[in-house]
């Protein structure tokens, strides 16, 4: 399970500054639904052109709820272009520390800044630059350049941490090595070991397993299944329904849903019961 520092917990239990600026002088959208994440991000200016008020909406997990409710928290009383000198790094570190897994909720954060000041200033929507590496999550070459570079990233779990690319079907895998190869200096083996899942990786496949192979299984017999979370390539899960009064259950977590897991994800998971 992931370690989130008091400030963390704080923003996303308590986050601050929730909702629209209707007469917003600058508005930055990033994300997507369909990617899991999403943010909205509006500030306003007071009569010395700094920024008085700033207000976010986000669908994210806890980490993009606290991140955003920093930002808006770390913005406000800064000019335009003090405000555009923030990093995601800046993010994190003002928050204590996000887990790896979850920086790109940092870089999301940074990014709807960017787009909000790009409004205020009258600029354009940028195109969509370079070209398209990860498409799971439509991330390009340039993005994923960026993030290597300010980062110091040396992995493709790295950089799915930090901007999601390769953290779906694993084809783009190669080409992201490749790409941090070139940003580091460093040259790639023409034959490199296969490269592990990611955790982001691990965890949908996972769920589809769950839905596709097991839950149906289960539900046949009035039992269910539900994913609680992943950490250390451990799967923990809450058994329902029929399922967590059977005196088999331990069987059936085991010698079922353990060793389907193991077989289509990955060997080296392990099942553990959350008994609520």
């Amino acid at each position: 399970m992931w370690e989130y520092t008091d400030k963390v917990k704080e923003h996303f239990l308590n986050p601050q500054n929730v909702g629209v600026i209707e007469d917003a002088d600058g508005i930055g959208e990033v994300g997507s639904l369909a990617c899991g994440d999403a943010l909205k991000l509006t500030f306003k200016l007071d009569k010395n052109k700094r920024i008085n008020d700033a207000k976010f909406q986000t669908f994210g997990c806890a980490s993009a709820i606290a991140s955003s409710s920093a930002l808006t928290e770390m913005i406000k009383g800064l000019t335009v272009d003090e405000a555009d000198k923030i990093t995601n790094n800046d993010i994190a570190q003002y928050l204590g520390g996000l887990p790896k897994e979850k920086m790109h909720c940092s870089v999301m954060g940074r990014d709807a800044l960017e787009k909000a000041i790009a409004n205020y200033r009258g600029e354009p929507d940028k195109v969509v630059e370079g070209e398209i590496v990860c498409e799971c999550f439509g991330v390009t070459n340039l993005e994923i350049e960026r993030a290597v570079k300010e980062n110091s990233l040396k992995t493709v779990e790295d950089v799915t941490n930090f901007v999601k690319a390769g953290g779906g079907c694993g084809n783009c895998h190669d080409a992201i090595q490749t790409i941090i190869a070139s940003v580091n200096g460093t040259i790639p083996k023409e034959k490199r070991k296969p490269v592990k899942l990611t955790n982001i990786q691990k965890i949908r496949l996972v769920e589809e397993t769950l839905e596709r192979e097991i839950k149906p299984a289960l539900r046949k017999d009035g039992g269910d299944i539900e994913l609680i979370d992943f950490a250390d390539n451990t799967v923990f899960v809450k058994l329902c329904g029929t399922c967590s009064t059977c005196s088999a259950s331990q069987v059936t977590l085991k010698h079922y849903v353990e060793t389907k897991i193991k077989e289509l994800v990955s060997p080296e998971l392990v099942v553990e019961e959350v008994v609520q």
